[in-house]
């Protein structure tokens, strides 16, 4: 996986890429990113109540999952959304382009156009 979000007057550009794991669904799950030796990067746990992120010995915690994302890399990712394109799904979302048609190859490339900061999500699924 990969995303990249442009800087606004605030913040510098985010891009992190990494390995990943995810288990669960919109509510409620686990993602892993993992660095390339194969060691945990960071974990992601949440709920409908909270959701925190573990890298290293630090733990942050946030009200919800859509928080956390925010946070971290400075926009709003859909979660929901992003789990119906994972699973193939072609949801439409305002501002967003997604890009499917590599899906069979395990490849979605998510864009968003409006508001800005655009962002874009690169995934590669492997069995």
């Amino acid at each position: 996986m990969s995303v990249r979000v442009e800087a606004t007057a605030g913040q510098g550009p985010q891009a992190f890429s990494s390995t990943f794991e995810l288990q669960g669904g919109p509510a409620q799950g686990q993602l892993y990113f993992y660095t390339p030796l194969g060691s945990t990067a960071a974990a992601i746990s949440w709920t409908p109540e909270q959701a925190q992120l573990q890298s290293g010995s630090q733990t942050q915690s946030f009200n919800n999952m859509a928080e956390l994302i925010d946070r971290v890399l400075g926009t709003p990712v859909p979660v929901a959304a992003l789990f119906a394109w994972l699973a193939g799904d072609h949801l439409s979302l305002d501002g967003w382009q997604v890009d499917q048609s590599q899906f069979d190859s395990g490849k979605i490339t998510a864009r968003r156009i409006s508001p800005a900061p655009s962002a874009e999500i690169r995934v590669v699924l492997e069995p």
